[in-house]
């Protein structure tokens, strides 16, 4: 018994090192390999395919040097990587650090697969526990912490997961235990591995994208929940965004450890995957929330129609080529994963429809779980269902009960003099040396002691950035709730926060005109007691291919005026437009002024050299400006711009 639970826990021990290696490379693309918009895009998407493609040589090797050797090797590299990481320094060390784990983790699956039959518990398993974890982080990764909590949880994983690989007969006990009854001893450690699971394992990539896009998203559940309890736009908590999380844990797990029904029964996993990603591409952010539940369910219940099932002409082929197929099978879903994850993502800068590509690899998930030859399996397995799926739901639960509430904002006495406003764009949390930084930002933008923020390139569950809601993790140091305008879909924009309350939350979607990442303007009222109301707009706005935003720029400043209807106005973010250009002129244009023009020259663009003055603050001709300032830090590639303004008398 305890050889089979080291089997299957080892697997999803590697499956977390793996997953926790990706949320620090997939970042690392953008960030460090690619610089801003100055990297071509396809440049970025054939360096991420590379590593896979390399990967799909990793059977060969296993054939000839043995299964083995290569699993204990690999497993080596994956633990030191995955440990080295949380001490980085950033920049290009962390990128090749985290790019050697990333294939020591792929070549390490193939390995494994090699000589296990049945990986779904391992697998089903590692991603819970991932998904748990991160909620109960809020988020943020063991890697980006640092602290001694960190590095004690990380060295407890890692050393686990060696111990359990350098135990002799790694093998297929996960299979054998869910074959035959719980006590029954496990065959020889030299026995050959059955001729199935290749399905199973062809599953993994695939399976592992939509887990973290959608169906095991903890910042995803988040997000979508604050759309459907924050009716007036306003976010107050992360107390009830994170309720979901232990119910899609223990929907997919429950799945993904039980027997499927038979006959078309067996099609409710299918269908609810499909059903999942058909709500996660329709781009609504009401619909999140349903999107994430459907697809984890389906996604567990699609995992267990292929546990044990066997592979086409199985019943001939020697034990050799089935375990070369299955090696071959998880090194193709992974190359799967990463054109689903580069195809999905860099349409965000080329500009082409990506809504598809969640529902396609739902589509292959869903015929490779259905057309699976059934098998019937005695259960409990290595972890019995019930107790697993139990014991990763209380981890999750631990979510909720151990998130910080963010305070509501309420008036002080009476309507303030002066208003601080700060405008940053904090390039999804990550600084320049490509590590997430949130205490960074915080930092710099708590320093001004600012009334108003205005955030631009937040991200609320992308993948493509590690999954992290880096809204909610600001808000929460600042202490200020927030109101989010989605822009290139319903997790990524623009954001206000505010020390005041905060009414009539208005968006407005910006034509493209060529520019491939979405734009809109966020409009809100600030409510400063006794009557007293300023409008505030925060704005990002993308130019086109060689050309400034004058169209968005026209846009925005015609909707913030009408927005304000006489009352003071604020509209600031980054603005990609430089005093004196087309663009610019367009705010003066509707009567607004410059409230950093005490202190041009003032770039903001790179953080490290600034050289570009591109983040901006106006204000209409009845506040007064002060002190602008745009303090350095290397946060994020930009530099936030900070201004106080005084309110005309009442």
């Amino acid at each position: 018994m305890r050889y089979r639970q080291v089997t299957t826990g080892t697997l999803a021990l590697g499956v977390l090192l793996l997953i926790d290696v990706l949320r620090v490379w997939l970042p690392g693309i953008i960030t460090i390999f690619g610089q801003a918009a100055s990297t071509p895009a396809e440049l970025m998407g054939a360096f991420a395919l590379g590593w896979f493609v390399l990967a799909m040589g990793a059977p060969a090797v296993v054939r000839r040097v043995g299964a083995r050797p290569v699993v204990v090797v690999a497993a080596v590299a994956l633990a030191v990587a995955r440990l080295t990481l949380t001490a980085a320094p950033g920049g290009r060390t962390q990128l090749w650090l985290a790019t050697a784990g990333l294939l020591a983790g792929l070549v390490w699956l193939v390995g494994v697969a090699a000589d296990t039959e049945r990986p779904v518990p391992g697998l089903a398993l590692g991603f819970a526990v991932n998904a748990a974890v991160h909620a109960v982080l809020d988020t943020v990764d063991l890697v980006w912490r640092g602290d001694w909590v960190a590095w004690l949880l990380s060295a407890v994983a890692v050393a686990v997961f060696l111990v359990g690989t350098a135990r002799p007969g790694q093998r297929d006990g996960a299979a054998d235990a869910l074959a035959g009854p719980v006590d029954a001893p496990v065959g020889p450690a030299d026995a050959p591995a059955g001729p199935g699971g290749g399905r199973a394992w062809l599953l993994a990539g695939p399976a592992l994208l939509l887990a973290g896009m959608v169906a095991l998203s903890p910042a995803l559940a988040r997000t979508g929940m604050s759309y459907l309890v924050a009716g007036d736009g306003v976010a107050r908590s992360p107390l009830f965004g994170l309720a979901p999380v232990p119910v899609a844990v223990a929907g997919f797990l429950g799945a993904a450890l039980t027997r499927p029904p038979r006959g078309w029964g067996r099609a409710y996993g299918p269908v609810a995957l499909l059903a999942g990603a058909v709500l996660f591409a329709v781009d609504r952010g009401d619909l999140l929330l349903p999107a994430v539940l459907l697809a984890a369910v389906g996604l567990g219940a699609c995992l267990a129609l292929t546990d044990g099932a066997n592979d086409p002409d199985s019943d001939t082929a020697s034990a050799g080529t089935a375990a070369s197929r299955r090696g071959y099978a998880v090194a193709a879903g992974m190359l799967v994963f990463a054109l689903g994850a580069v195809g999905y993502y860099s349409a965000y800068d080329l500009g082409y429809p990506n809504a598809a590509v969640p529902v396609v690899v739902a589509v292959l998930i869903a015929a490779v779980a259905f057309t699976a030859r059934p098998v019937v399996h005695r259960l409990p397995g290595p972890f019995p269902p019930l107790r697993a799926a139990a014991a990763v739901t209380a981890l999750a639960l631990l979510a909720p009960l151990l998130a910080d509430e963010v305070p509501v904002a309420s008036n002080r006495d009476g309507p303030p003099e002066r208003l601080t406003v700060v405008a940053y764009n904090i390039r999804m949390g990550f600084g320049l040396d490509g590590r997430f930084d949130l205490a960074g930002l915080a930092e710099v933008v708590d320093r001004q002691r600012p009334d108003v923020v205005l955030l631009s390139e937040v991200d609320r569950a992308w993948l493509l950035n590690g999954g992290h809601d880096t809204l909610d993790l600001m808000a929460g140091r600042l202490g200020m709730p927030y109101v989010f305008g989605p822009a290139a879909d319903p997790v990524w924009g623009d954001a206000v926060l505010s020390r005041w309350p905060v009414r009539d939350p208005q968006t407005l979607p910006l034509a493209a005109v060529g520019a491939p990442t979405g734009a809109q303007a966020l409009a809100v009222t600030l409510d400063l007691g006794d009557g007293v109301r300023t409008a505030v707009v925060s704005t990002h706005l993308q130019p086109p291919p060689g050309k400034g935003p004058v169209v968005q720029a026209r846009a925005v400043a015609d909707f913030a005026t009408r927005y304000a209807a006489g009352r003071p106005l604020v509209v600031a973010g980054d603005l990609n437009t430089e005093p004196g250009d087309e663009a610019f002129a367009e705010f003066a244009n509707a009567g607004l002024v410059d409230a950093l023009a005490a202190a041009r020259p003032l770039a903001t663009s790179p953080a490290d050299d600034p050289r570009q003055q591109i983040d901006h603050i106006f204000v209409s001709p009845g506040l007064t400006p002060s002190d602008p300032v745009a303090p350095r830090s290397t946060a994020s590639d930009h530099l936030p711009v900070a201004v106080t303004l005084t309110l005309p008398p009442r």
